[in-house]
């Protein structure tokens, strides 16, 4: 009997390592969406919760998940930080590194950036510029400070893109007006790998870039794939040479047009937002040098996203806009399968939505988060009010839906089958 269950428990362990953990922002397949759990529909800021604990600062970075332990980024009393919580919530440590620079938005903060982890060691990147890789006792291995190292950024917001992973090093990226670059590190020492220059000519603004590299696989190697500047390109991942780049997603030249919102993979495309919500491309991956005329699959001039990244699911892709239009998009053509619309208000959709059990979870602005059907049709089927204003992405992770507030991070799950 003891062998049995120390089986069953073993067994059970290993399912939640390959389908309990949120890794990164987008979770482990970068698509902002899960194929396993069950999660909750109805809930608010008193009620429905299993449980929910303080943040001792306002952060905007999106909770992450590796084998029952959250992670998550927070001022602590004017310091960058990187807090652990055990799965019910209760703190496990802090770890606090120098001054934070605080947000110049109302709804950014100097911990915008997600964390990541290879399942090995956590790593943070802040506002302030400081790079850091933290085992999961809180110790940090080491750290650096890239505003120090590189220079100041001259965003016109603050400092969003989060650190992406390769099996070797972890990567940072800054586009901006002046010297863009993407920089490299050992994940295990720190030590710089490599950096280039990612430098184009846009209109006022447009060279800026919010979005966050995605890893992926060119002719059989590692390869990043990076959104700014009016430009889609990939980069091998062992030392950063350009291996292809597609750009004219603004052949009018209109200015402020800023990357903001996240591209999302769907298959052999990449499916991109621009144009502040009234543009999204579809980009084939692969080919070499400039693919501009002989990679677009298709491009839409009446609909996109600003801030909200897509999610993809399914070989589908769903759009969440910033007032609160739903459309989903079917990846390989472009062509719009079905809209909806979230209930009208004047707050703005800035978090991005995530999609788990057949439904789409999004959180507006000052709080409420709407839960949506999102199979064949759209079905709004829930209104959920927080209380405080939610930025971060949900998590549906292991039949739980983590939410990082402004104030609290609340832990919901679905209620029992009767």
């Amino acid at each position: 009997m003891r062998l049995i269950l120390a089986v069953l428990v073993f067994a059970s362990s290993l399912a939640f390592a390959a389908d309990g953990n949120w890794p990164r922002w987008r979770g482990p397949k970068d698509n902002g969406s899960t194929d396993v759990g069950t999660y909750p529909v109805k809930f608010d800021a008193d009620s429905g919760w299993l449980w929910k604990t303080p943040l001792p600062g306002k952060g905007c970075s999106t909770p992450i998940v590796w084998n029952q332990t959250i992670y998550v980024t927070a001022p602590v009393e004017g310091k960058d930080a990187l807090l652990a919580f055990d799965w019910g919530g209760r703190p496990l440590w802090q770890t606090v590194f120098n001054a934070e620079k605080p947000g110049k938005h109302r709804n950014g903060s100097g911990c915008n950036s997600s964390p990541v982890t290879d399942g090995n060691l956590v790593f943070t990147y802040f506002k302030s510029g400081q790079l850091a890789a933290v085992d999961f006792a809180g110790k940090v291995r080491w750290q650096a400070n890239l505003t120090e190292r590189f220079g100041k950024d001259t965003l016109y917001w603050d400092y969003g893109t989060s650190p992406v992973l390769t099996e070797r090093d972890v990567v940072v990226t800054l586009m901006h007006h002046g010297e863009s670059w993407m920089a490299a590190f050992d994940k295990t020492t720190g030590a710089q790998r490599w950096k280039i220059a990612r430098n184009y000519t846009t209109p006022t603004e447009n060279d800026h870039s919010y979005a966050t590299p995605i890893v992926t696989r060119h002719a059989g190697k590692e390869a990043l794939l990076v959104w700014g500047a009016e430009h889609l390109t990939a980069h091998d991942a062992a030392d950063g040479k350009l291996l292809w780049s597609c750009g004219d997603f603004n052949p009018e030249g209109n200015r402020n047009w800023v990357a903001v919102s996240s591209f999302v993979l769907a298959g052999d495309v990449a499916v991109v937002p621009y144009g502040r919500g009234s543009r999204l491309h579809g980009i084939k991956l692969g080919g070499n040098g400039d693919v501009t005329a002989s990679h677009r699959a298709w491009q839409r001039k009446d609909t996109g996203t600003f801030v909200p990244s897509p999610v993809e699911h399914a070989g589908k892709v769903y759009l969440v806009r910033d007032r609160g239009e739903v459309e989903c998009i079917e990846p390989a053509t472009g062509k719009t399968l079905w809209t909806g619309a979230l209930p009208k208000h004047g707050a703005n959709y800035y978090s991005s939505p995530s999609l788990a059990d057949g439904k789409i979870y999004a959180a507006r602005e000052d709080g409420v988060v709407f839960v949506a059907r999102a199979d064949a049709k759209f079905e709004l089927l829930a209104e959920n009010n927080m209380g405080e204003r939610v930025i971060a992405s949900p998590v549906p992770v292991a039949n739980r839906l983590l939410l990082r507030g402004e104030k609290h991070l609340f832990c919901i799950a679905a209620a029992p089958a009767r």
